[in-house]
């Protein structure tokens, strides 16, 4: 009886690894959705100081976020200086995007022989939905579903070196790909090219869909060039 008496302190102790997790994926989305918004612009200094007064949290936490988001590209961590939100130049942004227009013209072709008929219906009501945030005009969730059915063309395709591939690149142009739709003319094009990579896939018609595919990339960092 002692020793169950002596017990219960020690597991009232326990920290809540849980909880801190989830504190620092909360602020890392909010975070990540600030930088891909504009709300905080290249080159620009993080102040940590602010942002656990406006966030309601200890600098652990932020710094937690701040390492995930500089591995994705977002920001750079400098020594003696904190953290900066990333530059990238328009070289840069084109070299990445000729790479990503490949990568995601051959999971095109991939996904359209060898995607599940369940697979397909998975990504034609997420294009369903693509079409109703764009008229709903609600961008952060058009942004999500965009990226969800890129993800699952991906999958579709089989192929994991291709997957690992395309993730270490998507990272380094989520920012730009998130602004690359600022007007309603891109925005719609955006999503009637969607609506045709899904007819293509529908008809596992493999040359067209991977051309579809790298087209609707290509043309996304156009409109990011003639933004600039």
């Amino acid at each position: 009886m002692d020793d169950q008496r002596q017990e219960a302190p020690m597991t009232a102790l326990k920290p809540d690894p849980i909880g801190r997790t989830a504190l620092a994926v909360e602020i890392t989305n909010r975070l990540r959705q600030m930088i891909l918004e504009g709300q905080l612009q290249p080159g620009e200094k993080i102040n940590e100081k602010a942002l656990t007064e406006q966030f309601g949290v200890s600098r652990t936490p932020l710094r937690e976020a701040l390492k995930v988001l500089a591995a994705e590209g977002l920001l750079d961590l400098i020594p003696h200086r904190g953290a900066v939100i990333t530059r990238q130049s328009e070289a840069e942004l084109a070299e990445v995007f000729c790479v990503l227009a490949a990568l995601e013209g051959l999971a095109g072709e991939l996904a359209a022989e060898s995607a599940g008929d369940d697979t397909l219906d998975e990504i034609a009501e997420m294009t369903h939905a693509l079409r109703r945030t764009y008229e709903e005009a609600d961008r952060p969730t058009y942004f999500r579903i965009n990226q969800a059915i890129h993800r699952a063309i991906l999958a579709a395709a089989g192929n994991e070196t291709l997957l690992r591939s395309h993730e270490l690149l998507a990272f380094r142009v989520q920012r730009a790909r998130y602004q690359a739709n600022l007007t309603p003319e891109r925005w719609c094009a955006a999503v009637e090219e969607h609506e045709a990579i899904l007819d293509a896939l529908r008809a596992r018609d493999s040359d067209r869909t991977g051309r579809l595919m790298k087209d609707h990339l290509l043309r996304k960092f156009a409109s990011i060039r003639a933004k600039g």
